[in-house]
């Protein structure tokens, strides 16, 4: 076997660690055996099979997110009031095993589209403890600020005029936000041993749509040295006159 080192090409696949220590061996007619990567791709869940072509150790086939996932869903609020906390599966539960690996951002993405469709917004964020901002009339961002030394948050330029309406402290690792009215007619119950702490903030009654960038390449919402903006949110229409 060679341990001669040819070129890499990952063709758009996540899949170096933090540290990455990659060794490359090929040796003749057999498929190149790489060391040091991640069994899967943290983007598409697909596991690497590798090829040499022209001298380059390929991925045989390409992400088919190389730019990673910006994943957009729909709230519908009709009674103008939200609900905003960490965990409301009380009521809006889903399989997050029923898809790709949940560790990955498609995984992720898919459970975040299956909870929107029976009306929570939620999104993974890991333990940034972010809050909800308001800012403009009808657009909002959650965003976990820079903190300084003595525990002042910061937030960049363009959100520096942001009104924080919301803290959402995030034991689950995530933030689950409803209509407050659907959330109680499905069964939620304030007060209820299942849910932490939360806060009802209002809104303009109409639709939203949830921009999440958590699974973008690059984004690292662990990177606790800057401000990170996990969603931006908009109304984007109007209650629809009876």
């Amino acid at each position: 076997m060679s341990t001669n080192q040819p070129p890499l090409n990952l063709n758009g696949h996540a899949l170096l660690p933090k540290r990455p220590d990659v060794m490359v061996f090929v040796e003749p007619d057999e498929d190149p055996f790489v060391t040091g990567l991640h069994r899967r791709c943290a983007t598409c869940d697909e596991s690497p099979r590798f090829v040499l072509r022209d001298g380059t150790v390929h991925v045989q086939d390409p992400c088919a997110y190389p730019m990673g996932i910006t994943t957009e869903i729909t709230l519908n609020v009709p009674s103008g009031k939200l609900i905003v906390t960490d965990d409301l599966r009380d009521v809006y539960d889903v399989d997050f095993d029923a898809g790709a690996s949940y560790n990955s951002a498609l995984g992720q993405a898919q459970v975040v589209e299956a909870m929107a469709a029976i009306g929570c917004a939620f999104a993974p964020v890991g333990d940034s403890s972010p809050n909800l901002y308001r800012d403009g009339a009808n657009s909002y961002v959650i965003a976990s600020p820079l903190y300084d030394d003595n525990d002042v948050p910061h937030l960049p330029e363009a959100l520096a005029e942001a009104e924080c309406l919301a803290e959402i402290s995030t034991e689950l690792w995530a933030y689950s936000i409803a209509d407050f009215e659907d959330w109680k007619a499905k069964g939620g119950t304030p007060g209820s041993k299942l849910l932490g702490e939360y806060t009802v903030v209002d809104v303009a009654p109409g639709t939203y749509k949830f921009t999440l960038h958590i699974g973008e390449r690059g984004f690292d919402k662990f990177d606790f040295d800057t401000t990170r903006v996990f969603t931006h949110i908009e109304r984007v229409a109007p209650l629809p006159t009876p």
